[in-house]
Protein backbone atom coordinates (compact mmCIF):
# COMPACT_ATOMS: atom_id res chain seq x y z
CA UNK A 1 0.00 0.00 0.00
CA UNK A 2 2.66 2.31 0.95
CA UNK A 3 4.38 1.97 -2.55
CA UNK A 4 0.94 2.21 -4.59
CA UNK A 5 0.80 5.60 -2.09
CA UNK A 6 3.91 7.01 -3.01
CA UNK A 7 3.35 5.93 -6.82
CA UNK A 8 0.38 7.69 -7.18
CA UNK A 9 1.50 10.91 -5.18
CA UNK A 10 4.75 11.25 -7.46
CA UNK A 11 2.94 11.08 -10.45
CA UNK A 12 -0.09 13.63 -9.57
CA UNK A 13 0.46 15.77 -6.56
CA UNK A 14 4.15 15.80 -6.08
CA UNK A 15 4.57 16.10 -10.29
CA UNK A 16 8.01 17.55 -10.92
CA UNK A 17 6.68 19.74 -13.25
CA UNK A 18 3.46 20.91 -12.26
CA UNK A 19 4.04 20.98 -9.00
CA UNK A 20 7.73 21.66 -8.45
CA UNK A 21 8.06 23.33 -11.95
CA UNK A 22 11.60 21.57 -12.59
CA UNK A 23 12.58 20.77 -15.62
CA UNK A 24 10.83 23.29 -17.35
CA UNK A 25 13.50 23.92 -20.30
CA UNK A 26 13.75 21.08 -21.85
CA UNK A 27 9.32 20.76 -20.91
CA UNK A 28 8.50 24.12 -23.40
CA UNK A 29 11.75 23.54 -25.78
CA UNK A 30 11.51 19.45 -26.95
CA UNK A 31 7.37 19.84 -26.41
CA UNK A 32 6.78 20.87 -30.15
CA UNK A 33 5.99 17.32 -31.57
CA UNK A 34 4.72 14.38 -29.63
CA UNK A 35 7.11 11.70 -30.90
CA UNK A 36 10.21 13.56 -29.71
CA UNK A 37 8.45 14.24 -26.57
CA UNK A 38 8.06 10.58 -25.62
CA UNK A 39 11.49 9.74 -26.81
CA UNK A 40 12.78 12.30 -24.10
CA UNK A 41 9.98 11.50 -21.43
CA UNK A 42 11.08 7.93 -21.66
CA UNK A 43 14.83 8.80 -21.35
CA UNK A 44 13.66 10.50 -18.11
CA UNK A 45 12.05 7.79 -16.30
CA UNK A 46 14.78 5.45 -16.96
CA UNK A 47 17.19 7.92 -15.99
CA UNK A 48 15.14 8.37 -12.56
CA UNK A 49 14.18 4.92 -12.36
CA UNK A 50 18.26 4.25 -11.77
CA UNK A 51 19.80 6.86 -10.38
CA UNK A 52 17.34 7.69 -7.34
CA UNK A 53 17.92 4.33 -6.22
CA UNK A 54 21.65 4.66 -6.65
CA UNK A 55 21.75 7.95 -4.91
CA UNK A 56 19.30 6.45 -2.31
CA UNK A 57 22.03 3.70 -1.63
CA UNK A 58 24.78 6.78 -1.95
CA UNK A 59 23.48 8.43 0.77
CA UNK A 60 22.32 6.05 3.08
CA UNK A 61 26.22 3.74 3.18
CA UNK A 62 28.26 6.85 1.74
CA UNK A 63 27.05 10.17 2.47
CA UNK A 64 24.77 10.44 5.84
CA UNK A 65 26.85 11.05 8.69
CA UNK A 66 27.97 8.07 10.46
CA UNK A 67 26.67 6.02 7.26
CA UNK A 68 30.46 4.80 7.17
CA UNK A 69 30.08 2.54 9.94
CA UNK A 70 29.60 0.00 8.58
CA UNK A 71 33.50 -0.47 7.69
CA UNK A 72 34.13 -0.36 11.11
CA UNK A 73 33.67 1.81 14.49
CA UNK A 74 36.45 4.14 13.23
CA UNK A 75 34.68 5.67 10.69
CA UNK A 76 31.27 6.35 12.71
CA UNK A 77 32.12 9.73 12.72
CA UNK A 78 32.86 10.46 9.34
CA UNK A 79 30.25 13.11 7.67
CA UNK A 80 30.20 13.35 3.73
CA UNK A 81 27.33 14.90 3.36
CA UNK A 82 28.76 18.40 1.69
CA UNK A 83 29.82 15.40 -1.27
CA UNK A 84 25.63 15.12 -1.73
CA UNK A 85 25.61 17.21 -4.86
CA UNK A 86 28.82 16.03 -6.82
CA UNK A 87 27.99 12.37 -5.74
CA UNK A 88 24.35 12.79 -7.51
CA UNK A 89 25.48 14.38 -10.19
CA UNK A 90 28.18 12.29 -11.15
CA UNK A 91 25.58 9.36 -10.76
CA UNK A 92 22.96 10.88 -13.27
CA UNK A 93 26.15 12.80 -15.62
CA UNK A 94 26.84 8.63 -15.93
CA UNK A 95 23.86 7.66 -16.43
CA UNK A 96 22.83 10.04 -18.66
CA UNK A 97 26.06 8.84 -21.15
CA UNK A 98 24.94 5.49 -21.43
CA UNK A 99 21.43 6.68 -22.15
CA UNK A 100 23.17 8.54 -24.75
CA UNK A 101 25.14 5.79 -26.54
CA UNK A 102 22.02 3.31 -26.19
CA UNK A 103 19.72 6.16 -28.34
CA UNK A 104 22.17 6.63 -30.67
CA UNK A 105 23.14 3.27 -31.43
CA UNK A 106 19.30 2.05 -31.89
CA UNK A 107 17.43 5.42 -32.96
CA UNK A 108 19.54 8.06 -34.94
CA UNK A 109 16.12 9.72 -36.12
CA UNK A 110 15.42 10.17 -32.13
CA UNK A 111 18.83 10.75 -31.30
CA UNK A 112 18.90 13.53 -34.09
CA UNK A 113 15.81 14.94 -33.01
CA UNK A 114 16.55 15.49 -29.27
CA UNK A 115 19.86 17.01 -30.12
CA UNK A 116 21.24 19.12 -27.28
CA UNK A 117 18.48 18.08 -24.73
CA UNK A 118 19.25 14.64 -24.34
CA UNK A 119 22.95 15.08 -23.07
CA UNK A 120 21.24 18.34 -20.99
CA UNK A 121 19.26 15.85 -19.28
CA UNK A 122 22.25 15.18 -17.14
CA UNK A 123 22.31 18.84 -16.18
CA UNK A 124 18.17 19.13 -15.71
CA UNK A 125 17.05 19.99 -12.41
CA UNK A 126 14.09 17.53 -12.47
CA UNK A 127 16.76 14.68 -12.68
CA UNK A 128 18.60 16.27 -9.71
CA UNK A 129 15.73 17.15 -7.86
CA UNK A 130 14.32 13.69 -7.88
CA UNK A 131 17.46 12.73 -5.60
CA UNK A 132 17.26 15.79 -3.81
CA UNK A 133 13.27 14.94 -2.73
CA UNK A 134 14.43 11.74 -1.51
CA UNK A 135 16.94 12.74 0.43
CA UNK A 136 15.09 15.50 2.03
CA UNK A 137 12.17 13.28 2.22
CA UNK A 138 13.65 10.73 4.55
CA UNK A 139 12.69 8.12 2.17
CA UNK A 140 13.22 4.69 3.57
CA UNK A 141 14.18 1.81 1.80
CA UNK A 142 15.27 1.05 -1.37
CA UNK A 143 12.26 -0.04 -3.01
CA UNK A 144 10.50 3.11 -2.11
CA UNK A 145 13.09 4.79 -3.63
CA UNK A 146 12.93 3.07 -6.56
CA UNK A 147 8.95 3.50 -6.90
CA UNK A 148 9.80 7.20 -6.70
CA UNK A 149 12.12 7.35 -8.89
CA UNK A 150 9.84 5.32 -11.32
CA UNK A 151 6.77 7.58 -10.48
CA UNK A 152 8.15 11.41 -10.95
CA UNK A 153 9.59 10.04 -14.24
CA UNK A 154 5.94 9.29 -15.58
CA UNK A 155 4.68 12.34 -13.82
CA UNK A 156 7.40 14.47 -15.87
CA UNK A 157 6.80 11.98 -18.99
CA UNK A 158 2.93 12.62 -18.45
CA UNK A 159 3.24 16.14 -18.67
CA UNK A 160 5.10 16.36 -21.69
CA UNK A 161 3.15 14.07 -23.55
CA UNK A 162 0.69 16.21 -22.64
CA UNK A 163 1.86 20.15 -23.20
CA UNK A 164 3.13 18.21 -26.99
CA UNK A 165 -0.24 17.00 -27.62
CA UNK A 166 -1.98 19.96 -27.66
CA UNK A 167 0.88 22.22 -29.27
CA UNK A 168 0.58 19.77 -31.93
CA UNK A 169 -3.36 20.78 -31.83
CA UNK A 170 -3.28 24.33 -31.19
CA UNK A 171 -0.96 25.35 -34.33
CA UNK A 172 -4.55 24.66 -36.17
CA UNK A 173 -6.23 26.88 -33.56
CA UNK A 174 -6.97 30.90 -34.27
CA UNK A 175 -4.61 31.84 -31.21
CA UNK A 176 -4.33 35.74 -30.61
CA UNK A 177 -1.07 36.98 -32.11
CA UNK A 178 0.05 37.90 -28.80
CA UNK A 179 -0.10 34.58 -27.26
CA UNK A 180 1.34 32.88 -30.24
CA UNK A 181 4.21 30.57 -29.55
CA UNK A 182 5.29 30.63 -25.73
CA UNK A 183 2.45 32.39 -24.46
CA UNK A 184 0.14 30.05 -24.80
CA UNK A 185 2.34 27.29 -23.75
CA UNK A 186 2.65 28.95 -20.59
CA UNK A 187 -1.10 29.78 -19.86
CA UNK A 188 -1.67 26.04 -20.65
CA UNK A 189 1.03 24.86 -18.40
CA UNK A 190 -0.70 26.89 -15.72
CA UNK A 191 -3.88 25.21 -16.08
CA UNK A 192 -2.79 21.85 -16.23
CA UNK A 193 -0.57 22.47 -12.80
CA UNK A 194 -3.81 23.74 -11.61
CA UNK A 195 -6.26 20.95 -12.31
CA UNK A 196 -3.38 18.25 -11.29
CA UNK A 197 -3.61 20.49 -7.79
CA UNK A 198 -7.11 18.98 -7.64
CA UNK A 199 -5.34 15.69 -7.06
CA UNK A 200 -4.09 16.44 -3.62
CA UNK A 201 -7.53 15.16 -2.30
CA UNK A 202 -7.29 12.06 -3.56
CA UNK A 203 -4.64 10.50 -0.87
CA UNK A 204 -5.37 13.26 1.75
CA UNK A 205 -8.96 13.15 1.91
CA UNK A 206 -10.54 10.91 4.75
CA UNK A 207 -7.22 10.89 6.87
CA UNK A 208 -9.12 11.88 10.20
CA UNK A 209 -7.62 9.91 12.59
CA UNK A 210 -9.87 7.67 14.55
CA UNK A 211 -10.06 7.68 18.16
CA UNK A 212 -10.76 5.40 20.48
CA UNK A 213 -14.63 4.65 22.11
CA UNK A 214 -13.32 5.30 25.00
CA UNK A 215 -11.29 8.01 25.07
CA UNK A 216 -14.38 10.10 23.45
CA UNK A 217 -16.39 9.05 26.37
CA UNK A 218 -13.44 10.39 28.57
CA UNK A 219 -13.26 13.61 26.85
CA UNK A 220 -16.70 14.65 27.21
CA UNK A 221 -16.55 13.62 30.87
CA UNK A 222 -13.69 15.80 31.38
CA UNK A 223 -15.96 18.90 29.54
CA UNK A 224 -18.63 18.33 31.02
CA UNK A 225 -16.94 18.88 34.38
CA UNK A 226 -15.34 21.26 33.34
CA UNK A 227 -18.41 22.98 32.12
CA UNK A 228 -19.99 22.05 35.76
CA UNK A 229 -16.76 24.40 36.93
CA UNK A 230 -17.35 26.90 35.23
CA UNK A 231 -20.91 27.49 36.16
CA UNK A 232 -20.08 26.97 39.89
CA UNK A 233 -17.25 29.78 39.86
CA UNK A 234 -19.73 32.31 38.15
CA UNK A 235 -22.23 31.20 40.90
Amino acid sequence: MEHIELFFKSIFIDNMVFATFLGMCSYLAVSKKVSTAVGLGAAVIFVLAITVPLNWLLDQYILQPGALSWMGPEYADYDLSFLSFIMFIATIATMVQLVEIVVEKFSPSLYNSLGIFLPLIAVNCAILGGSLFMQSREIATLGLATTYGIGSGIGWFLAILAIAAIREKIRYSNVPPALRGLGITFIITGLMAIGFMSFGGMLTGGEEESTNPQEEVQQLQNEEENNEFGDNTTN
